[in-house]
């Protein structure tokens, strides 16, 4: 099955550079408030995802480091997973996770995950107060809330310490990073 799914996505053609966000990490807000803080963080986040699964290849997918460890492919879920919590906490809507998950494809689940890293900074940079905002999870044992903070150590931590799992297993499996994106900056040097 691994393999039919990976033929599925290398037969795929991914979108063009420019349709994707966070080829660039967006230009500075006119002020700092809470709202554009967390948005910056989330931009951040979205401009090291995408450099860190761009131009992957079948290798790459399929690599893991050892027998215990996701694959790539493992964890680019992982991360689409991550992404629609964060998406779903600014949106103010509940994680079900007693909904059925759908299959998709690697190009899919990147591309859903950039778009959802992208909708929640535009969420929050026009937040004024997060206070009011919490994780809220639905499983078959119940519901359970969590404050705006464990946002910010969970999901979204969470999700920039795995972008720099697939850098670091890309690298390993012979596919290493755009060495012209610059993390300082959020640009792409010439």
């Amino acid at each position: 099955m691994l393999i039919a799914f990976v033929i599925q996505i290398v037969a795929q053609e991914e979108k063009s550079m420019d349709d994707l966000p966070y080829y660039e990490v967006p230009e500075y807000y006119k002020t700092y408030t809470v709202g554009t803080v967390s948005a910056r963080m989330i931009d951040g986040l979205g401009f090291r995802y995408r450099w860190s699964t761009e131009d992957l290849r079948e290798e790459d997918l399929v690599y893991r480091p050892s027998e215990g460890a996701r694959t790539v492919l493992e964890t680019i879920d992982h991360v689409y997973e991550l992404s629609k919590i964060i998406v779903n906490t600014v949106s103010e809507v509940p994680t079900d996770f007693t909904i059925e998950r759908s299959e998709l494809s690697y190009i899919e689940k990147r591309t859903q995950t950039l778009e959802n890293f992208k909708k929640a900074s535009g969420i929050l940079k026009e937040i004024k107060d997060l206070e009011e905002l919490k994780i809220k999870f639905v499983s078959k044992n119940g519901s359970s809330e969590y404050p705006f903070w464990d946002l910010i150590n969970g999901p979204i931590e969470d999700a920039v310490w795995h972008s720099g799992q697939l850098v670091s297993f890309r690298r390993s499996s012979g596919n290493p990073m755009n060495p012209k994106v610059n993390f300082l900056t959020g640009k792409v040097r010439d």
